[in-house]
């Protein structure tokens, strides 16, 4: 399972404690952190849960937030590369909906972070190919119904995973794709493995990098009952 794996990829493996355990089929995980649309957006507070199926790759991503003191749920849905976001206030009145081509490739990009970041076990699995190493950082495509994405994998010495950077996902306030990173701290033991605690999530545009997410990782459940 490891021998066709770059080296900084076998190390992370190592480093989150992933190997010698069962195989990763699915995956639950909850987050806490703050939410926002732009710099002139207030940060909204949310906690999430969602649910990833590794055979048929699949994301279910259920988000309770608060904006100016009113709840707001997200749902954004990937099923096998064709993917829609709803977000709804009071669950009743539709403040932003998407789907179509874009959005599936976009959330092919999001499945294969989960991977990289929640769940670093499944990177063994067939459909990425790892294309290119430059000292601790890897580039690698991930492909699944027609679509392939790509993106670099930054680690440091320790052998932990840093950064994740694609130019494959679609911001809808630039109307084009823009480069989309996670730098990840914080590493933590949970449930036996070794994962980190904190992500971000920022688009770069040309004049200035927009983090419009924070992440506090809560918990991860791996093969759980379907």
């Amino acid at each position: 399972d490891l021998q066709h794996l770059p080296e900084p990829v076998k190390k992370y493996l190592y480093y989150t404690h992933s190997i010698g355990k069962p195989k990763v089929n699915t995956f639950k995980i909850t987050f806490s952190g703050g939410i926002r649309k732009n710099e002139q957006s207030e940060w909204m507070e949310f906690s999430s849960e969602q649910y990833n199926f590794m055979k048929t790759p699949t994301r279910l991503f259920f988000m309770k937030a608060i904006m100016k003191q009113l709840p707001v749920a997200g749902y954004h849905c990937f099923n096998n590369g064709n993917a829609f976001m709803d977000i709804r206030l009071l669950s009743l009145i539709k403040v932003q909906y998407m789907d179509g081509e874009e959005m599936g490739i976009a959330e092919t990009v999001t499945f294969f972070n989960d991977m990289c970041c929640m769940a670093p076990a499944t990177l063994i699995d067939p459909r990425i190919k790892w294309l290119e190493t430059d000292d601790n950082k890897v580039r690698a495509s991930f492909t699944n119904n027609g679509i392939t994405i790509y993106a670099w994998l930054y680690f440091n010495e320790k052998g932990e995973l840093i950064n994740f950077i694609s130019n494959d996902r679609y911001a809808a306030d630039a109307g084009k794709n823009l480069p989309w990173s996670t730098p990840l701290k914080e590493y933590k033991e949970i449930n036996g493995y070794r994962l980190a605690g904190y992500a971000e999530a920022i688009y770069t545009y040309p004049e200035k990098n927009l983090c419009y997410g924070t992440f506090k990782l809560d918990e991860v459940k791996y093969n759980i009952e379907q």
